[in-house]
């Protein structure tokens, strides 16, 4: 698809925990070249970062165990964030569980399990903005969280039972679904033409 002479320089995946490998796949489909990042200087170079889906609570920990949230907010500062599930909790400007200490990159109030437990899991179909004229997004849900209180400079871009599920922000990007679990690079390929000079 020409992403590899589009994008210069790796894109990071935070990979502290979570979905993280099925993000690497993806973007591997799309001829990008990417890098775990578990280390402040993981980082470097880097053009932009997925932050994956997995337990918010548990990536929150392990952001300050090994020393990554100031870098973490320093990185997205300059360059483009996309956050699936967990990812979007915590690239919140607030959380609904002191638990969890976000990073404030979206301008909004993440709800923790708003659509319920594991056993609650689901997928449906999401008209996604950037493909309007073709099939929906076959969106999956595993204990997605909802979001309040959005500011004025958070763009809604796909809402499902009238709850936003993908959420822009200048180069950022926020999902409540797992765009990584399944064939369709769409989001990704989306995300990578937004960012790219």
């Amino acid at each position: 698809m020409g992403y590899a002479r589009m994008v210069e320089g790796p894109v990071g995946v935070l990979a502290l925990q979570g979905s993280f490998v099925k993000h690497a796949e993806i973007l591997c489909s799309l001829g990008v070249q990417t890098r775990q990042v578990r280390l402040p200087e993981d980082l470097q170079n880097c053009v932009g970062l997925v932050i994956p889906g997995g337990e918010s609570t548990t990536m929150s920990h392990l952001i300050d165990d090994f020393a990554l949230r100031e870098p973490l907010i320093a990185f997205s500062r300059q360059r483009p964030v996309l956050g699936t599930c967990a990812g979007r909790i915590i690239m919140a400007r607030d959380v609904d569980d002191p638990r969890v200490i976000p990073l404030g990159i979206l301008s909004c109030k993440a709800l923790r399990n708003y659509y319920g437990r594991q056993i609650n899991s689901f997928t449906a179909p999401v008209r996604v903005p950037f493909d309007c004229s073709s099939r929906p997004l076959d969106a999956v849900f595993i204990r997605a969280p909802g979001v309040v209180e959005c500011g004025p400079e958070v763009e809604i871009l796909a809402t499902h039972r009238d709850q936003a599920v993908m959420l822009g922000q200048g180069h950022h990007l926020g999902l409540a679904f797992h765009p990584e679990l399944g064939s369709d690079p769409r989001v990704h390929a989306y995300w990578l033409k937004g960012f790219m000079p």
